[in-house]
C-alpha cells in the first residue's frame, strides 16, 4: 500500500498543479502523511531545473506551516493522553511532566538534526507541541533546518542533476545527518566559546 502511495506522489509531479501538490505533500509530512516532498521535489526541480529554488521555497514554507499544525496536534491531543492511566502504569506517575522536562534541556537539538534528515519531522513537530516546547523557537529552528534540508537538495539536483538523484535517493540520510551533524556542532562550538 505504502508503495503504491509512493507512486501516486510521483505521478503528481508530473502534474500542472504539481507546485500546489508540492506544498500540500509538504504541509501534510510535517503533521501525519508518511510520503516525504521529496518524492515531488526531486523530479520537479530535475524536469524543471530553472525553478528548483522555487520548489525548495515552497517545500519550505509548507513544511513550516505543516509544522505548526504538528506542533498543535502535540500540544493539544498529548496532555490528554498522558493523564490517561495507563499512562502512569507504563511511564511513571507524572510522564508528561518528565518528557516536557528533558525536551526543555534537549528540544533545540532535536528539531536541529530532525528537521534536517529524512527522518519523519511530524515526530518533531507532535513532540514538540506535547512538551509545550517554545513555539517561537521551535518555528526558527523548523524554518532554519527544512529550509536548509530543501535547498540543499535544491542545489545538489541543480549541480550534478539526474546522478545526484541517484545518489540523494539512497544515500539521503547520510547526506542531511551529516549536514545536521555539521549544524550541531557549530552552535555547540559557539555555546563553548
Amino acid at each position: 500500500m505504502l508503495q503504491r502511495l509512493y507512486m501516486r506522489t510521483l505521478a503528481l509531479a508530473a502534474s500542472p498543479r504539481a507546485p500546489w501538490w508540492l506544498a500540500i505533500v509538504a504541509f501534510a509530512e510535517s503533521s501525519f502523511f508518511p510520503i516525504p516532498p521529496d518524492a515531488l521535489l526531486i523530479p520537479m526541480a530535475l524536469a524543471r531545473p530553472e525553478r528548483a529554488w522555487r520548489f525548495a521555497a515552497i517545500c519550505t514554507v509548507a513544511s513550516v506551516v505543516g509544522g505548526a499544525l504538528g506542533y498543535a496536534i502535540g500540544y493539544f491531543v498529548f496532555d490528554g493522553l498522558m493523564r490517561m492511566p495507563i499512562a502512569h502504569v507504563l511511564f511513571g506517575p507524572d510522564p508528561l511532566g518528565s518528557f516536557q522536562d528533558w525536551y526543555a534541556r534537549w528540544g533545540l537539538a532535536v528539531i536541529l538534526i530532525k528537521g534536517l534528515t529524512p527522518i519523519p519531522y511530524k515526530i518533531v513537530t507532535i513532540a514538540s507541541g506535547a512538551a509545550k516546547f517554545s513555539f517561537p523557537v521551535f518555528m526558527a529552528a523548523s524554518i532554519v533546518t527544512r529550509g536548509a534540508r530543501f535547498f540543499l537538495v535544491a542545489a545538489l539536483l541543480r549541480a550534478f542533476g539526474t546522478p545526484v538523484r541517484d545518489f540523494i535517493e539512497r544515500r539521503l540520510t547520510l547526506v542531511t545527518s551529516l549536514l545536521a551533524a555539521g549544524v550541531l556542532g557549530g552552535f555547540l562550538a559557539l555555546r563553548l566559546l
